[in-house]
Formats: structure tokens, sequence, C-alpha cells
């Protein structure tokens, strides 16, 4: 086991190669290997891609399948970048988070951030500290970086989820995974607080009492407890029904007006910092600039047609 870098949680090292099955030394997908990721940027640690072309459905895969999708370094600077292109681009109006290969994550690999442990060693304990804290708030930066995202990320969990896929998916805005999925908030293993943001968000998914119980014990749960426990919305029967249940879902997401969407997700965040009362008269604002909107109207007028709504770009 390799233990070296606070704040950071799990290596696929933790783990024995029986826990989480063999890897491939070459993963093929055709999602992956589709005409349109020769149009998206090129990343060390991420995929993008566009399933079929004429859908608003993009997909983020986590692309380190012979390292079970552990993060590297190189992914706290990519997956923010990743997640900004997909916002700012007009085709998207969904995202869907999942991993390449057998597994969605195996929490932070540790091995990649020695060298960060190594350049907060200076023999002055304030600065070796505050430079501590400034990569911490990167890695942090990123993860929100789901949140700050206006589009819907759903993500798709097959295989492991543990340490840093945990803090991953209590970011996104729906879950859902597959039967063979099992997670595991693992740093106090490691003798370390969480501090890429299970904490913070895990309560309010799950409740404070079932989220201090998980941490403190660093137990593996199963896909179906995380259903039970409301982490994940649905729990499909193997991969392949999980990719195509959530592609569904995704789709039904995307064909609805993105003022909407957007608007249902910026809300939802901000009223879990508020009052109800607030929270009112937050949306009350909000509606008051963006209601009235050819949105609007189109959607009254598929009704009335019975046709389906078609929507602008966003």
């Amino acid at each position: 086991m390799l233990i070296g870098f606070y704040g950071v949680v799990v290596s696929t090292l933790d783990f024995e190669s029986s826990d989480l099955g063999s890897t491939p030394d070459l993963y093929l997908s055709d999602p992956l290997q589709s005409s349109a990721i020769a149009e998206m940027e090129k990343y060390q640690t991420l995929e993008i891609a566009q399933k079929n072309p004429n859908s608003p459905v993009f997909y983020l895969y986590l692309s380190r399948p012979n390292h079970r999708n552990a993060l590297s370094r190189a992914f706290f600077t990519e997956f923010p970048k990743a997640l900004s292109s997909l916002d700012q681009n007009p085709d998207a109006n969904v995202i869907v988070l999942t991993g390449a290969g057998d597994h969605f994550c195996a929490g932070i690999d540790l091995s990649n951030l020695s060298s960060i442990a190594e350049e907060s060693v200076s023999g002055d304990r304030g600065r070796d500290g505050e430079r501590l804290r400034r990569a911490i708030k990167l890695m942090q930066n990123a993860i929100t970086a789901i949140e700050r995202c206006r589009k819907p990320v759903i993500a798709a969990v097959q295989g492991a989820c543990i340490g840093g896929g945990i803090d991953i998916v209590t970011a996104c805005d729906v879950r859902y995974c597959s039967r063979d999925a099992f997670f595991s908030v693992k740093e106090v293993d490691l003798a370390i607080t969480a501090d890429l943001g299970t904490l913070q968000r895990l309560p309010s998914i799950v409740g404070y009492g079932h989220a201090l119980e998980l941490a403190l014990t660093g137990r593996r749960f199963s896909g179906q407890e995380a259903k039970e426990l409301g982490l994940v919305s649905g729990v499909f029967g193997s991969k392949q029904e999980l990719d195509n249940g959530v592609r569904l879902v995704a789709e039904g997401m995307a064909a609805k007006s993105p003022l909407a969407v957007t608007g249902t997700k910026a809300v939802l965040q901000r009223s879990r910092e508020m009052s109800v009362e607030q929270g009112l008269d937050y949306v009350a604002t909000w509606n008051s600039a963006l209601l009235l909107s050819d949105d609007l109207t189109e959607a009254i007028s598929a009704h009335m047609q019975k046709r389906k709504p078609v929507f602008a770009k966003l």
C-alpha cells in the first residue's frame, strides 16, 4: 500500500487485483472510436465522444483503463477544461460521465502525485503548508467544475467507485450504476480526512447519519445498497443495460428546453445554501429574466399541436 500525499486518497495499489478484476492491456470501444472524436480536443486522461452525430448527448470518459481510471495529476488539469469545453459547446445539452473499461474510478493514483509531496518539503512548515493547501484547492476546484457546468452531468458507474470516484459522483447531478458496481469512502483507511468534496456533498444525498457511517468505516457497499441509500437513482443488471438506460434518460433531458434545464440545475444548487423563502425569491428573480423566452412559446405550441418541441441551441 502506498500512502504518500495528504489530502488525496486511493491508489489502485490499495486494492488486491481480485477486488477489481483484470483489465485488458488495450481498451477498445466503439463509442471512443467514433468519427466525432477526431473533432474533439485530445486529453491524456479523458475522452470525449458523441455516439450519435445528431444527438445533443455527449460522453466524457475517464480514460486510464489500464490503471482502473485512477486519477493522475494531469486529470485535475484536464477535467475542468473538458467540462468547460462541453459547457460552451452549443451542440451539447447533457453530459454522461463514465469510465472506460471495467471500472468507473479506483481513486486517486498516489504514484502520480508523489511530486506534490516533494514540492511541499522546504523546511519552512508554514510555506510547505501553504503550498499543500493550494494543491488541495486545485484538486477541489477540478471536482467542483461538475457543479459549475451549466448542463446536467449524469454519472454512469460500473465496477469500482472508490475514494476520489465518490468525490466525483457526489458532485454529479444524477447517478446510476450497474449491478456489479461497488463503492467505498476509503480515505479513513489511509489515515486521511477526505478533502475533495465527499464529506461536504454526501450527507445531503444519503443523510448525515449514513454519510458519517460510510466515511468512518470506509466499508465497501454494493450498487443495490447505494440505491437504497439514495446515492444512485437506479441500478441496471449489466454494463450494457446501464449504457442503454442512461442514454434514454440523457436523451430525454436533452430534448427539453435548454433554458429550463440549465435553470433548474442552477436554482437547485443555489437553493441548497438558502432558506425556503430565500430560494423562492431567487427563482422568482431568475424566471423574471428567463421565463418569457422562445422556448416557452415553442413548448406551448408543441403541446397544443401534439408534436415534439424543437428548441434552439443554447
